[in-house]
């Protein structure tokens, strides 16, 4: 049970500082002492909540009865491998699709070819999930 509380209060402070450096960002002098309270914050909150993930998850899944011993990190890279390639897939198609766009709007022949490079950018999701239906098969 502590474990969850000083998770909440990592958190909590995360937002704390974050809501500090859009208020306080106003003067020059001000948005560099936000900035580096900032770096500050994610380098010491980015790794108590990876940690905290990983000490807590399998506990939880394991609590609920869905899991035994280590199988719930097994489902946290199930949904990390989903959720990332899916991120990436967006990403990747909303660079080549705006570029698509204009090229198709200066040469309307090449739509094919651009409807191709969107297919393999949007593939990327594709083996993200791939690769989660084989961790979850070995589950």
């Amino acid at each position: 049970m502590e474990k969850i509380i000083i998770f909440a209060i990592l958190t909590v402070f995360s937002m704390v500082v974050t809501g500090f450096y859009f208020i306080y960002k106003g003067t020059d002098k001000n948005r560099k002492f936000a900035r580096a309270f900032l770096k500050l914050n994610l380098s010491i909150f980015a790794p108590a909540f990876v940690f905290g993930l990983v000490t807590l998850v399998p506990q939880m899944a394991s609590a609920a009865g869905t899991a035994t011993g280590g199988n719930g990190l097994g489902f946290l890279a199930a949904g990390l491998s989903t959720g990332l390639a899916s991120l990436g897939a967006g990403v990747a198609v909303s660079n080549v699709g705006s570029a698509a766009i204009g090229a198709v709007s200066e040469d309307p022949s090449i739509l094919g070819k651009s409807m191709i490079y969107l297919g393999l950018a949007e593939g990327i999701a594709i083996y993200g999930l791939i690769i989660s239906i084989m961790i979850l098969g070995r589950l």
